[in-house]
């Protein structure tokens, strides 16, 4: 059987963690494995953090101290996880040369006073090269063979879209070219940074947060892989945020487009383009807890069993704006072809769009980092007749289920239970497939839709 297994920085926050994750891995020894990680629990952000801080109100002092608690970090991860003394010498000399590169640039980051989205990559994918041999090197040291390579090593080649880069068409056959003697010859177990490629004219490029699922599911897909595990500090799929409602109960199967409606909209399953590499060939991911690892999980595959429950699951998202763009009098085909033409040149990520009926008024829920570019690049439109316009502080809640489908009376059931409860909704979106039937509320009232929504359908542990 051939795996992949990804590890995100949850199942990374510390030495005894990254022990804990290699004799995992071990247990699976009659597997060919491919372990892919994310960085070090709290790194990725910290990296960011201290990238903005050199650009704003550059230190040296800071840099110093900053290296210095990243040493410190890993250092302390090495010293156990890494149990041969041999071994441990060597990645201390890798993770000291990488923390000397990082420095470098933070120093030349704070010289220059400039921080572009390409060198914003190449710092966050520090925290992925510095974990990676740490892993490697705790299996190492237990007696499995394993090698620790970054995503441009493996062939994960993007275009130069830094912070949100899309992998080449070509990935799947050079990963394959490049993994499959690896597993099938040398009987390796390679840890694979998550989340960053390269571009083809050798820059870093990072896949956006959360792209280590992405990762790991390209790898499976270019490797003929049998499942996709993805190890978590969570059971599995829960119905909704257990933070929201902590009647929460686990699902244990979940289809392809299920998985994507939810992740799309917020909900912290997998990376939202994480499902497609593995729908191609119909590879099944299971959602595993790394600390729990005997319980079932959650299968995401083709098709999930049918269900009683009509609605599966929310999510919510919080951080997002509206753009509306309304009007009279005009060619709205023509509105529409500019307003997305403009959207894409500033690459804005448009989560959700709702037209009116009477074709004069457009509504478009993107992130909220995105809405001043948005917002700019729309406002040109305006000219007397068309207005631009726009809304913070929204939330969108999902509602998704395949039993939604040819189901009559579902959003009648949404929005009088909203409505009851008194939860204003700002605009409403149905996908063609009828699995899902999104809505805008309020920022401040989109945990209590959660909360309405989940009690409505009996979503809750039995």
């Amino acid at each position: 059987m051939r795996v992949v297994m990804k590890f995100g920085g949850a199942s990374l926050k510390d030495g005894e963690s990254i022990f804990h994750v290699a004799n995992l891995v071990k247990k699976f020894e009659e597997y060919e494995k491919v372990v892919v990680v994310s960085a070090m629990a709290g790194v990725t952000d910290s990296l960011i953090e201290a990238a903005t801080k050199c650009y704003k109100d550059f230190s040296s002092s800071f840099i110093k101290l900053f290296i210095a608690e990243l040493t410190k970090k890993h250092y302390e991860a090495i010293s156990t996880a890494v149990k041969n003394p041999d071994i441990q010498t060597k990645v201390f000399e890798k993770i000291d040369k990488l923390l000397d590169e990082l420095e470098k640039v933070l120093l030349g980051i704070g010289y220059l006073g400039e921080l572009t989205k390409r060198s914003m990559d190449y710092i966050q994918s520090f925290g992925e090269r510095l974990s990676a041999p740490i892993v490697s090197a705790s299996l190492l040291s237990i007696g499995v063979d394993s090698v620790a390579l970054t995503g441009g090593d493996v062939g994960i080649i993007t275009d130069r879209n830094f912070g949100r880069a899309k992998p080449l068409p070509e990935v799947y056959s050079t990963v394959k070219s490049r993994l499959d003697p690896l597993l099938r010859i040398k009987k390796s177990t390679p840890v694979i940074t998550g989340f960053i490629g390269v571009a083809e004219d050798g820059s870093i490029t990072t896949l956006g947060r959360g792209g280590s699922d992405l990762t790991a599911t390209l790898i499976a897909s270019a490797l003929d892989a049998d499942e996709v595990w993805l190890w978590k500090e969570v059971d599995g799929v829960l119905t909704t945020d257990p933070k929201i409602v902590p009647e929460a109960r686990l699902i244990p199967e979940i289809s392809y487009q299920e998985a994507m409606e939810l992740s799309h909209f917020g909900a912290k399953i997998l990376h939202p383009r994480a499902i497609e590499p593995v729908m191609r060939k119909g590879i099944p991911v299971r959602i595993k807890n790394t600390f729990n690892p005997d319980a079932e999980g959650t299968v995401i595959k083709r098709e999930s069993n049918s269900s009683k429950d009509i609605v599966k699951a929310l999510s919510l998202i919080e951080k997002v704006a509206i753009v509306n763009i309304s009007g009279a009098g005009f060619d709205f085909a023509e509105i529409m072809s500019d307003v997305f033409r403009r959207l894409s040149r500033e690459r804005v990520n448009v989560i959700m769009v709702s037209q009116s009926s009477s074709e004069l008024n457009l509504s478009i829920v993107v992130d909220e980092a995105d809405i001043d570019r948005a917002y700019s690049a729309l406002k040109p439109l305006e000219n007397g007749i068309v207005s631009v316009k726009k809304m913070d502080n929204i939330a969108v809640v999902s509602a998704v289920g395949s039993g939604m489908a040819g189901t009559p009376g579902v959003a009648g059931r949404i929005f009088s239970s909203l409505g009851r409860n008194k939860i204003n909704v700002i605009m409403i979106s149905q996908s063609c497939s009828e699995f899902n039937v999104s809505f805008a509320v309020s920022k401040k009232e989109g945990k209590d839709a959660v909360r309405v929504l989940h009690k409505e359908f009996e979503l809750e542990k039995a």
